[in-house]
């Protein structure tokens, strides 16, 4: 059952600040590109953002809305046409690379729009079919240049090749592409994308997934790199942690590029579970092969089996809840961090219901100082995560705390976080230090931008009040 919608006070107490240091200035300057240096811009975009900043009563939240859910199409978009495709390169802002995951949910957002917006279908289309040739190039891979340049990382003791910009193995990498290709075949009704190359690097997902599985050997990939930090390599001769084959897919690194303590990591085994899952019903409805179709349910059971086995141990504090990692041994890692997939984030990516009592009890830990990567501070409080340090609290892990919430409360608490430690930009950062957020990492950080954004449309939609009252 949700609750009642804060009032202003209560909004403004839930912030921690005064009335006096809510009060919007009368002037928030666009810090979008001027129009006619924008990268691309979508007519049913531009729509959109007017019709739910009109539904805003918070300037300062509408000004920060207007600036980020344009800002991968604004900044980070490259468009055209390769083989008689479309063709979209997408970075991820200040790196100027494309990683698969970030350049999923970069555009992510935008899929609603798609069918009354032609140009903007054609870049979604872009996208997948940009992401398809990345898989077939290697689908070890977590990000990609836009030609054969090489990247700082060519050194990399691993099968690296000038299209590369990293070859860090993430299972996520490989999922992210389905799911965008299987919510844009929801959203336009068109199976245009699932051609002869899709086709094929889907079949390399699967194998790849079979592959990292590791059931009979170690497979076929091995990473290090010679560095100083520990979380940028791989022990064990480049093969990563110790584990006990289990049916669960090993991953070397995570959604936030660091390594793994422990392989099997849980969120990112339910994640792939599902994208076979999707794979399912695009090949038994749109592509008509029963067979394969049956492979990847039976695929997907197999982890379904397995993560019912290993995926979720006892705390003494908050009952049963899901470990993030574990090692077929018995040994689980309690945490979790900001990136999606994250064991917060299970409802967002459609994995479970947020009243799941699994779920419930697992948000309680990640939401606690009983997770070590969740933070307080006088800036607030919030998931974090090792990639950036201790203290780093990440915009993305309010986002997705709000974008999970069932609380109209918690999600204002949330709003006005966000509010109150973009620093004066009008921008997501990729973290802040809880106690000042004028110190935070990354200026130009895409996916947080077009996740806020995200945020703000699923609340015009689903929670309109909340806009409405949050001033």
């Amino acid at each position: 059952m949700s609750t009642p919608t804060p009032s202003r006070r209560d909004f403004l107490l839930a912030a921690g600040l005064s009335a006096a240091a809510q009060t919007p200035s009368s002037r928030f300057v666009s810090q979008r590109p001027a129009a006619g240096q924008r990268n691309f811009t979508s007519a049913a975009v531009e729509a959109r953002i007017a019709e739910v900043q009109r539904g805003m009563a918070d300037a300062e939240l509408a000004w920060m809305f207007g600036n980020c859910l344009p800002n991968t199409l604004d900044t980070t978009v490259r468009t055209g046409t390769l083989d008689g495709k479309p063709d979209t390169f997408v970075i991820t802002g200040d790196i100027p690379a494309m990683w698969l995951r970030d350049s999923t949910a970069q555009v992510w957002p935008y899929l609603p729009l798609a069918r009354e917006d032609r140009a903007l279908r054609q870049l979604l289309a872009g996208v997948i079919h940009r992401q398809t040739r990345c898989i077939r190039i290697d689908p070890y891979a977590n990000a990609f240049n836009f030609g054969p340049t090489g990247s700082q990382w060519a050194k990399d003791l691993t099968a690296m090749k000038p299209e590369l910009h990293e070859r860090k193995w993430e299972i996520d990498s490989l999922c992210f592409p389905v799911r965008l290709a299987h919510g844009y075949w929801k959203a336009t009704g068109s199976g245009e994308c699932f051609d002869a190359a899709w086709r094929e690097a889907a079949a390399i997902i699967r194998r790849t997934f079979r592959e990292q599985q590791r059931l009979k050997d170690r497979g076929p990939y091995r990473f290090q790199r010679v560095t100083a930090v520990a979380s940028d390599t791989l022990a064990n001769d480049g093969y990563g942690p110790p584990s006990r084959p289990c049916g669960l897919i090993h991953s070397s690194f995570r959604p936030s590029d660091d390594a793994c303590q422990f392989p099997f990591l849980i969120p990112a085994n339910i994640f792939a579970m599902q994208a076979l899952e999707q794979m399912a019903e695009i090949y038994g409805t749109e592509l008509r092969a029963p067979d394969v179709a049956r492979e990847c349910l039976d695929f997907s059971g197999e982890l379904r089996a397995a993560l019912a086995a290993h995926a979720t141990v006892k705390h003494p504090r908050h009952g049963e809840m899901y470990a993030y990692e574990v090692d077929g041994f018995g040994n689980a890692l309690m945490m979790d961090d900001a990136n999606v997939p994250s064991l917060i984030a299970l409802p967002y990516i459609g994995a479970c219901a947020a009243g799941d009592a699994v779920y419930r009890n697992t948000r309680a830990f990640i939401l606690s100082e009983d997770d070590m990567y969740f933070f307080r501070g006088r800036a607030g409080a919030g998931l974090g995560g090792p990639h950036s340090g201790m203290d780093m609290i990440w915009p993305l892990g309010v986002i997705l705390q709000a974008i999970t919430s069932t609380d109209a409360a918690e999600i204002v608490r949330c709003l006005a976080l966000l509010k109150a430690t973009h620093a004066g930009t009008g921008f997501m950062h990729e973290s802040f230090h809880k106690d000042d957020p004028k110190n935070y990492t990354r200026k130009w950080f895409a996916w947080a931008n077009t996740m806020f954004g995200e945020l703000i449309l699923k609340l015009h939609a689903e929670r309109p009040e909340v806009l409405r009252e949050a001033v």
